[in-house]
């Protein structure tokens, strides 16, 4: 089998409706938007969550708590992923970034104890937990907050 020679499974593939092309189509004439009437008009319609004057449902639910804008999200990187680096090594979140442990930084690195390391190295992050410090130190390598 050849790339030319490939072909979609029979019906996943649909045309899109072409309105408004001709009386023949049988979607000519009004264009499947019916006689008058809101719906019809360009420009017409109503706005998402309009219920006809209805108290909508956005509306009706009770709102609870609130979000912290300031919020920092961290991306996480537990012990398990360190061990596959060498002795020694200086691990910084910009080597993280280049190493792909990581692919996207946000607002810092933070580093979980999950997990068990054996290679002794020198990690340079944001936050840390508890037992991943302690079991950093534990193998013999350092932390350090930035």
């Amino acid at each position: 089998m050849k790339l030319h020679e490939l072909s979609s499974a029979e019906g996943s593939r649909k045309a899109r409706k072409r309105v408004g092309r001709g009386i023949g189509s049988g979607m000519g004439k009004t264009a499947t938007r019916g006689h008058k009437g809101q719906n019809s008009r360009s420009g017409g319609g109503v706005r998402p969550g309009f219920e006809g004057g209805q108290n909508p449902l956005y509306r009706r639910l009770p709102k609870r708590g609130f979000t912290n804008q300031f919020r920092k999200e961290f991306a996480i990187v537990n012990l398990t992923e360190l061990n596959k680096f060498a002795a020694g090594t200086e691990i910084t979140p910009e080597f993280l970034l280049e190493s792909g442990v990581v692919k996207n930084a946000r607002d810092g690195i933070k580093i979980l104890g999950d997990g068990e390391i054996t290679v002794q190295l020198n990690v340079k992050a944001n936050k840390f937990s508890q037992s991943a410090v302690e079991k950093i130190q534990a193998a013999g390598g350092k932390t350090e907050v930035i």
